[in-house]
């Protein structure tokens, strides 16, 4: 092989692997973003003009978020919320926003022992909030995001791209929404909740049903109390590891279920609704699953629904 041959496959884009996508449906994928590169390379090998790849970009320093590239964010705090659950601040120049659309997602780049992982996060921060963004993250013993995630620390810089997905969400077009968020599902319905309590024209009811293992799990609990203020919305737990309600705040008891969210509870938030919902779903996959079984049996037609 000739030298000049070596140099054009050193600079062929390497394939992703599987562990690359982060699996959420983003536009463009990281695939999308390899057959992109790939066409470029193709292209500028077969006119032998290495100059055509100068267009390629594989991360920026700018600090505007991109769905193509990854852009460098510094962390300017970290917040412990549970045992495994941490809440991250990362700074934006001067007052910008992300501009993100109300429940849109960001992909997070980590390396793991030489592998390149990549997963996707909602921020919980506010869509008007400026010069920063907040994003609430839980670590798993074996997952190998966790263990790049545990080793941040304030002033650390990580890689984004996006944003991607989201709710198409338009105020007063639903009388009402029910959302079933799982654990660290919550976190694509608190800007849309905010949305609606920022917004004095936004009559939209608003039931969030939080499943979670204990009290303790419970994210973000202040912020939470304060959303279930306003007269258009209410806030229920289920608590699958709990079986007694007697030692939780008085203020959680009324609003409190122990156990799992099951089909039979399920019916009974329905119909508790004051108009016919419009229900969001955020979960791990059987979450999803499991809460679509029970809107079908419970009468929701499938176009009532959204699955983040």
């Amino acid at each position: 092989m000739s030298g000049n041959e070596d140099d054009w496959l050193a600079l062929k884009p390497q394939e992703p692997s599987p562990s690359q996508c982060c699996g959420s449906g983003c536009k463009p994928c990281i695939y999308d973003v390899y057959e992109k590169e790939l066409a470029q390379w193709e292209r500028a090998k077969a006119k032998q003009d290495k100059s055509l790849l100068m267009e390629k970009k594989e991360q920026s320093n700018n600090s505007e978020l991109n769905p193509d590239t990854f852009t460098a964010f510094n962390i300017s705090s970290v917040e412990q919320l549970t045992e495994d659950t941490y809440q991250y601040k990362f700074e934006l120049p001067g007052n910008s926003n992300l501009r993100l659309s109300l429940g849109q997602h960001i992909v997070l780049r980590g390396m793991v022992n030489g592998l390149e992982v990549q997963r996707a996060y909602t921020p919980i921060s506010p869509g008007n909030a400026e010069g920063y963004f907040e994003v609430l993250m839980k670590c798993y013993e074996a997952g190998l995001m966790s263990q790049y995630i545990k080793t941040w620390k304030k002033g650390d810089m990580v890689f984004w791209r996006g944003p991607f997905g989201g709710f198409p969400y338009q105020p007063n077009k639903h009388g009402e929404l029910l959302m079933l968020a799982s654990g660290t599902g919550l976190t694509p319905m608190l800007p849309i909740l905010q949305s609606i309590t920022d917004d004095e024209e936004d009559e939209t009811f608003v039931t969030l049903v939080g499943c979670f293992r204990t009290f303790d799990n419970i994210y973000l609990k202040p912020l939470l109390q304060d959303l279930a203020r306003y007269w258009n919305i209410r806030i229920f737990y289920v608590l699958s590891q709990e079986t007694s309600l007697e030692k939780l705040p008085w203020s959680y008891q009324e609003n409190t279920y122990t156990g799992r969210l099951n089909e039979d509870l399920v019916k009974t938030i329905i119909n508790s609704c004051r108009r016919k919902p419009f229900v969001l779903i955020c979960g791990s996959s059987a979450f999803n699953e499991d809460m679509s079984r029970y809107l079908k049996a419970a009468g929701i037609e499938e176009n009532s629904c959204f699955v983040f």
